[in-house]
């Protein structure tokens, strides 16, 4: 080994789902939304005055993280922007996991925080989960360094009740215990009732899924003054410029029309809905989902054989190699019309 790679940080980085880019697929592996963003976006990107992108953006995001404090009832000074919950994520572990002891987050569940963890090198533990893919309580209840999970559960789509939300929180109120919400729009109540009654409360929220604009990447934290101003320390002592002037403006966009957001996430549900339907008829079960995938295991075919088989067809599913979840399948929700194509592909082999 050469002398220099000795001291190279080794990690095993995160795997995202397949970013296949072709005439006619069927996209249902990443979770993104099957309808565009808001009107008012494709207006002001049309519009965009693009000589000022050679001015640096604004360091604080102010016109986005307004526009988000208006529309949830929050000060500004509660809202951390970045550059995608990822990055939103990345802080925040960086930021408040700095203890001894190791933080805790489910064992299925989103695979970005052990490489976070392993990153840092942040002491953790991965309590199972019951078998119906509920958090276990009292496992979030031992001494730990921090808790993150997300509500509704990745890949799962299982939601817990803001009862059990709260009850880990009140047992965990000297650490920082994050709620990842990238699903919540979907189904489920969010935990953001709880920000201004818990000081170590922070909610993360992202524009990719039910805002439709997973490719401008904007992500979001809501918690206490001091939590965010925490964070804000932390990112501005590597990247003052993480928000471009782009994603700022069409940020504050997508957040103004409210009508909009709301009649796709209906659609959105109401998709999901007749999918757990007709999924159910060609011999899926699955966990009952709050978020805009479907997370489904076949009575009879191997995950894997129908991931190829679809993949064969232009149809893309994800699937997970994790062991006691190999043998299922996460079915984002299309349109109706990518749906139906989906349901006659898997007439053929079911």
């Amino acid at each position: 080994m050469r002398e220099w790679m000795k001291h190279v940080r080794q990690v095993d980085p995160y795997v995202p789902g397949e970013q296949p880019d072709q005439k006619n697929m069927i996209k249902l592996n990443t979770n993104e939304s099957p309808y565009p963003p808001a009107p008012g976006v494709a207006r002001a990107a049309k519009e965009f005055d693009t000589d000022s992108l050679r001015l640096y953006p604004s360091t604080t995001a102010e016109l986005l993280v307004s526009e988000l404090a208006e529309y949830y009832g929050f000060n500004s000074d509660q809202i951390f922007v970045g550059v995608g919950s990822d990055d939103v994520l990345a802080i925040a572990f960086m930021t408040f996991f700095n203890s001894d002891k190791p933080i805790l987050f489910p064992e299925i569940t989103y695979s970005f925080y052990s490489v976070w963890a392993e990153l840092y090198k942040i002491p953790y533990e991965r309590p199972k989960l019951d078998k119906n893919f509920n958090l276990v309580i009292e496992d979030y209840k031992q001494k730990n360094g921090g808790i993150i999970f997300p509500n509704p559960n990745a890949p799962t789509g299982v939601c817990e009740s803001l009862d059990t939300v709260e009850e880990i929180i009140m047992s965990n109120q000297d650490v920082v215990v994050i709620i990842d919400e990238a699903y919540i729009d979907f189904g489920g109540k969010s935990a953001l009732e709880l920000v201004n009654q818990y000081d170590n409360v922070l909610v993360v929220q992202t524009f990719s899924k039910a805002r439709s604009m997973a490719g401008i990447r904007i992500g979001y934290a809501i918690g206490s003054k001091e939590l965010i101003n925490a964070m804000n320390n932390v990112k501005f002592s590597f990247n003052s410029y993480t928000m471009n002037r782009t994603s700022i403006q069409l940020g504050v966009e997508a957040v103004r029309d409210k009508q909009y957001f709301e009649d796709t996430l209906a659609k959105v549900i109401q998709t999901r809905e007749d999918a757990k339907v007709r999924l159910r008829e060609l011999g899926f079960t699955f966990p009952d989902s709050k978020a805009n995938f479907i997370f489904a295991t076949h009575n009879r075919l191997k995950a894997e054989d129908i991931m190829s088989y679809l993949k064969e067809r232009d149809i893309y599913v994800r699937h997970f190699k994790q062991p006691s979840i190999d043998n299922y399948l996460r079915i984002s929700i299309g349109t109706d019309d990518e749906m139906e194509q989906l349901y006659k592909a898997l007439e053929v082999i079911v």
